[in-house]
């Protein structure tokens, strides 16, 4: 029922809460907490409420339905902040819960999938939550760890290390589960195992002058492009059911094996080419290749398909013409 009150036309509570769909114990509520000041009294001292206080009362409602608390609300009301201001503030802190919920979406997705226990889902909450310092600093302390006391290439150790993860502002749900699965992996006693063995025969390569020869198939600019053209041959020729013995498997292991071998070295050796077998055996682990696959991953970068069937089929066939 509409009142004429002192200041016009007036409306009770009740009232106020039909007309906005408010529930009358929140009008009150913001009344008593002075976002809504009474416009007049009735003689029995109920509240009234003119034709300004309910479109305060709106304001109040839409921004409160925005997200903002009641201190924001009371600054835009007195004009002690703009709703601009205020709206930038309040975008920067959903960013920041947006980003904390995706966090603990991939860590809950990633439980989920792996069926985790109790202390594994605390560690991957850890892991998600590091900064971008600290991710930086976990890879430089297991590249750190990989070649302490060892003597290595510095330029071609200076490269493995310059890759590090760079998770975007707004990562996807993907790169968050492959961060994660990323510092897991570099964190693993095995696989810190199999980096530190790669780095020992690396020294031994460079102490002994053959660095640039046989140890270096996968490791300089022209031997990665030859890698990739050689995998490629050995996966249409795994596609095409031939065997790593056969005359295409004895063709891509002279070929391998005549660019891997240094000056001072018989491409034709049995031996040499034993020990390039091994070398690229041991350089093919799939947790290795998986380490730059999440890399790429987290950094955007195209994907990296896998080349370990390729992989295995090279060592197959250069060990088949030894």
């Amino acid at each position: 029922m509409v009142r004429v009150g002192n200041t016009g036309v007036v409306f009770t509570i009740g009232e106020l809460a039909k007309r906005t769909g408010l529930p009358v114990k929140t009008i009150r509520f913001y009344s008593d907490e002075g976002l809504l000041p009474p416009t007049d009294r009735t003689h029995s001292g109920y509240r009234l409420y003119d034709i300004k206080a309910m479109a305060r009362l709106e304001l109040v409602k839409t921004l409160r339905e925005l997200g903002l608390g009641l201190a924001d609300v009371e600054r835009a009301l007195t004009r002690e902040a703009s709703v601009p201001e205020i709206a930038s503030q309040h975008v920067d802190a959903l960013d920041t819960q947006i980003r904390r919920l995706r966090l603990r979406r991939a860590v809950l997705r990633a439980v989920a999938k792996r069926g985790s226990e109790l202390e594994e889902v605390k560690l991957m909450n850890k892991l998600a939550s590091m900064s971008d310092d600290d991710r930086k600093r976990l890879l430089d302390e297991f590249w750190d760890e990989m070649i302490a006391g060892l003597e290595v290439d510095s330029e071609f150790y200076a490269r493995m290390r310059s890759a590090k993860p760079e998770l975007p502002d707004d990562p996807s749900p993907e790169q968050l589960e492959a961060w994660i699965e990323f510092a897991e992996l570099v964190r693993d006693p095995e696989f810190r195992a199999l980096i530190r063995g790669m780095s020992e025969r690396h020294s031994t390569s460079v102490k002994d002058g053959t660095f640039k020869g046989d140890a270096a198939v996968q490791q300089n600019a022209t031997q990665q492009e030859n890698w990739f053209a050689w995998s490629t041959r050995a996966q249409s020729s795994l596609d095409a059911g031939r065997l790593p013995d056969s005359a295409e498997g004895r063709a891509l292991a002279d070929e391998i094996c005549a660019a891997s071998a240094g000056p001072d070295r018989d491409p034709s050796n049995p031996q040499f080419r034993r020990d390039l077998a091994d070398n690229v055996e041991a350089g093919g682990d799939e947790r290795a290749e998986r380490y730059w696959q999440l890399l790429a991953i987290i950094n955007g970068w195209p994907p990296i398909p896998t080349q370990m069937p390729a992989a295995r089929w090279i060592v197959a066939a250069i060990r088949a013409s030894a």
